[in-house]
């Protein structure tokens, strides 16, 4: 057999095992882990650090551009929404165990639905190292063992990042093999975990088209995708210029290489005579680089015409689409058909425009007059989150501690047998 292969089943056979334990591990035992990460992470920082360097400047060499770069760096907000993000974690109420529901049958039986850990559970993901930890935290929070499998581009910082959440199991009931980073950079290895399906519940990729489409067509392991954010803006009639603005520039702007930032920008046809030539003449001041419809064109001279795969292509840069659109119907189809399931947002007045929107808009987050930076787990309330789902199955949207874990009936029963 394969040495690579047999190195990786062998480390999945190592998280089943390891699964089986942290499934039966109280909160307590779990969060005593969560906190002994949060001490070493900060008593290595400049280990840490060191490593993230000599990431960057590989990055450097291989002329990586300014946004991808962004992912691969730890410094500054990122590594402090880390920590905060484990301490959030530990402080959230642990789903194992809980009992949803809860019902009666006619002949007495009562009958439930309790969560449950999924096991062990592959990520496969590009560039950000503080995924290395978000993921790791929730997954063991949530009663499973992990097997982390990074970017080529973060692998020095990745495994200093291993190396603190397998020490942190010293004097913890969370097995050190609950945790796993693979070292080897080798894309094969990834192919081998993908086959691992004897050991291996899940696998969620998270990176571009290319990697999604590879774990894809390999695996035959259950996949929960996490897709491209084409995620859309549809500017109404009634929308008001302040907010409006304001809205546009935080989706786009506030960090352009993240999945939830604003791709396409849609806007009704009556707003180009005062409303549409403001908002463009700002995003222009801002920065923006915008690829239009034959319609922003004529307004906007500097515009670049759009192509027919700009509607369909994650920038992570700032370059924004922008279309005239007859009305809400227009923009719905717009979405339904270049759409990614991710993030969609609604600016308007109209209370019943709006209900129609989040009616009708299927994607995995739909908001009312509300930045598109909200579809994240932290700010919603959930923690660091593993992803974001754009497949409907098992679960859909940014995923917290719940997405990480399944139902299993339970029957309570008084001697009753089927007649």
């Amino acid at each position: 057999m394969d040495k690579l292969k047999t190195e990786i089943l062998d480390l999945a056979k190592s998280a089943q095992r390891a699964s089986l334990r942290v499934a039966e591990l109280g909160s307590g035992e779990k969060n005593a882990w969560i906190k002994n990460t949060c001490t070493l992470l900060q008593e290595r920082r400049e280990i840490i650090f060191e490593a993230n360097r000599a990431d960057l400047e590989m990055a450097d060499k291989k002329s990586v551009t300014g946004p991808i770069r962004a992912r691969l760096d730890l410094s500054g907000s990122r590594w402090d929404d880390m920590i905060s993000g484990l301490e959030q974690i530990a402080e959230l109420e642990d789903p194992v165990g809980q009992v949803t529901r809860m019902w009666v049958r006619p002949n007495g039986l009562k009958v439930g639905r309790m969560r449950i850990p999924l096991g062990v559970i592959g990520i496969i993901y590009e560039s950000r190292p503080n995924v290395t930890i978000d993921a790791a935290a929730l997954c063991v929070k949530a009663g499973n063992a992990c097997i982390l499998r990074g970017g080529s581009d973060a692998i020095n910082t990745n495994l200093a990042l291993g190396e603190v959440l397998r020490d942190a199991t010293t004097k913890t009931e969370v097995p050190r093999e609950a945790i796993s980073v693979i070292s080897m950079t080798d894309r094969s290895a990834i192919d081998h975990l993908l086959r691992a399906s004897s050991f291996v519940d899940l696998v969620i990729p998270r990176g571009g088209p290319e990697l999604i489409r590879h774990v894809t067509e390999k695996s035959s392991v259950p996949i929960l995708r996490h897709d491209a954010g084409i995620c859309h803006m549809f500017i109404d009639k009634s929308a008001q210029f302040e907010m409006a603005s304001s809205l546009i520039l935080d989706s786009k702007l506030r960090q352009v290489s993240v999945c939830n930032g604003l791709e396409t920008l849609l806007v009704h046809r009556d707003t180009k005579d005062d409303l549409l030539p403001r908002i463009l003449k700002t995003l222009l001041k801002s920065g923006v680089e915008i690829r239009g419809c034959p319609e922003i064109c004529r307004i906007l001279p500097e515009a670049i015409p759009a192509k027919e795969s700009d509607w369909t292509t994650e920038y992570l840069d700032t370059i924004l689409s922008v279309k005239v659109v007859h009305g809400l119907e227009e923009a719905i189809e717009h979405i339904r058909s270049y759409g990614s399931n991710h993030t969609e947002v609604i600016v308007t007045e109209s209370i019943k425009t709006a209900e129609d929107f989040l009616d009708r808009v299927n994607s995995s987050t739909v908001g009312v007059n509300c930045s598109t930076a909200f579809s994240d787990g932290f700010r919603l309330g959930l923690g660091a989150e593993i992803g974001i789902s754009t497949s409907k199955l098992h679960a859909y949207g940014p995923m917290g501690l719940e997405g990480l874990t399944t139902e299993k009936f339970i029957l309570r029963g008084e001697g009753q047998i089927r007649e």
